[in-house]
């Protein structure tokens, strides 16, 4: 907290946070804020609530107090999911930090999102204190999102894999977005665009908690398509979305589909697993472990697509899309809004190929390159389409 703005110690502060907003010498930003003076009026907190003790999946939090600091604690995700004007008519400023996971779907940039609207509407500034992208900032992958399929799986026009951090990426929602908000941004000291999480060297503090590691993050970015489908992803073991399979999945013929698409940087091991919780709770899963075995070659989302696409053709009896509802979505089909487009879907169930569809978006994402590029913070390595 070196060279401190002059508003800082004479402004009401509100702190958007969870129980990953640690400093890498173990210190949270309610206390760091606190010792250097800052007068803190309220928190809020996003899914999976202030302590990331909630499940995913309109698990919702209630309002709290926290008696510590004496005041109150307003959930995000409750009854509200973007803070009403009673929240900020006590703050001046709001301070964001919060660790994103550099996926489209990941609510916590929604949530953001969602703040910076509020605030511009009522005049408030917004501080985002920058976090790295676990996923880094050059590789950008998949479909960016259709505006008939924002949710709050997905709110702006990005790209599952972004590349982004979460200050370039409220710098994008400002100026690209259509909204009006006094930002700044705080900004990461030493983090390089081509760095993973692991090259940091930095902590990991669980952002949720099917979230355990940073590698985790990386397989999200993927396997998050499967909460759109009866396929667990791992939830209920201690290896979420490191594991996929169901009762049903025949790991011979599933295996031979997804080693001919020539998937680079990951194998994929037969495992069987038994979810305590979620999908196919109590039941045997026949399925895979995945081992990334190059970072820098692995594509995620192309991962999931290819799993989505091999169960379509081997399992088009047993395989189907959940229904609605899905994160406050009550008619698109879960899957859909995940994907950000429902022309996805119908090309994986027309028997596209994941190519042929990745072909398809290569100039969204080219346009998604461009617009970003007056927002980025931060040098070393060239974004580029993967």
């Amino acid at each position: 907290m070196e060279c401190l703005p002059p508003w800082f110690r004479s402004a009401r502060l509100g702190i958007l946070a969870n129980q990953a907003s640690y400093t890498a010498g173990y210190v949270h930003v309610a206390d760091l804020v606190r010792a250097a003076g800052g007068c803190i009026h309220a928190l809020f907190s996003p899914q999976h609530g202030y302590f990331g003790e909630k499940q995913a999946n309109m698990c919702e939090s209630p309002d709290d107090w926290d008696g510590r600091l004496g005041v109150p604690v307003y959930s995000l995700y409750g009854a509200v999911r973007e803070p009403t004007g009673a929240m900020l008519e006590e703050i001046d400023v709001l301070l964001v930090d919060l660790q994103d996971v550099g996926t489209r779907v990941y609510t916590y940039s929604t949530t953001m999102g969602l703040c910076l609207e509020a605030a511009g509407r009522r005049g408030l500034k917004v501080v985002v204190l920058d976090r790295p992208n676990p996923l880094n900032g050059t590789a950008v992958e998949g479909n960016v999102l259709r505006e008939s399929h924002r949710s709050f799986v997905g709110r702006y026009p990005l790209p599952m894999r972004h590349g982004l951090t979460m200050g370039e990426l409220a710098r994008f929602i400002v100026r690209h977005c259509g909204v009006s908000c006094d930002l700044d941004v705080v900004p990461l000291e030493g983090w390089r665009r081509d760095d993973l999480f692991g090259d940091t060297r930095l902590p990991w503090f669980y952002p949720s908690p099917n979230m355990p590691s940073w590698e985790t993050a990386l397989l999200y970015a993927g396997m998050v398509l499967l909460e759109g489908c009866n396929l667990s992803e791992g939830r209920g073991t201690t290896l979420p979305f490191h594991l996929f399979g169901a009762p049903f999945l025949d790991q011979k013929q599933v295996g031979a589909f997804l080693k001919d698409v020539g998937l680079h940087g990951v194998v994929l091991r037969p495992v069987c697993f038994v979810p305590v919780f979620d999908k196919w709770k109590g039941e045997v899963c026949r399925g895979f472990q995945i081992h990334v075995t190059d970072p820098g070659r692995f594509r995620p989302y192309r991962l999931g697509l290819c799993v989505l696409r091999a169960m379509l053709e081997v399992h088009g009896r047993e395989f189907r899309w959940l229904p609605p509802p899905y994160e406050y979505e009550w008619e698109k089909l879960p899957i859909d809004i995940l994907l950000g487009d429902g022309a996805v879907r119908l090309g994986l169930e027309a028997g596209q190929s994941v190519e042929a569809l990745e072909e398809s978006w290569i100039w969204g994402l080219r346009e998604y390159l461009e617009k970003r590029e007056d927002g980025l913070l931060y040098s070393s390595g060239l974004p580029g389409i993967s």
